[in-house]
């Protein structure tokens, strides 16, 4: 399984009340919960050995609850890169959940070839979730944040 078909399934039990699902495909299982059970998630190759997904433990950790979710707007990451809510170490985030923003916000920033790529808001709202921690590695088309349109 590649990171895309991992990415379909984990967008797959945000948009429904699954709990758990386990899949195994030439000889590699993976199994992924939702938060709040004991293990989140794990890969097993043919040698069985467990290997954690980070990136998708930190996605279902950090997972809204689909129901109020309906209405949100997803910003998603543009680029490959490293995320970061502050422009600098040590500096105040550029936003904070729950925090009113205007179409044009900085949001973050994305860390790509040693350039610092601005992510802004497309919409003015309320920043319902922060979906990444910062400082994390981040895939194009990743989502970054949920917004709250108004």
């Amino acid at each position: 399984m590649d990171l895309k078909q991992i990415k379909a399934i984990i967008k797959l039990i945000h948009e429904t009340d699954v709990e758990e699902i386990e899949l195994e495909q030439d000889g590699r299982r993976i199994r992924i919960r939702r938060r709040g059970l004991p293990q989140i998630a794990s890969l097993t190759g043919s040698a069985g050995v467990s290997a954690p997904l980070t990136q998708v433990a930190a996605s279902l950790t950090s997972a809204p609850d689909t129901r109020e979710t309906t209405n949100l707007i997803t910003v998603e990451s543009p680029m490959v890169g490293t995320f970061y809510l502050a422009p600098a170490p040590g500096a105040d985030p550029y936003v904070r959940e729950g925090d009113k923003v205007e179409k044009g916000t900085v949001l973050c920033i994305i860390e790509a070839m040693k350039l610092m790529n601005e992510i802004e808001a497309e919409v003015s709202g309320k920043v319902h979730s922060i979906l990444e921690e910062n400082g994390q590695p981040v895939e194009y088309g990743q989502p970054l944040f949920l917004l709250e349109p108004v």
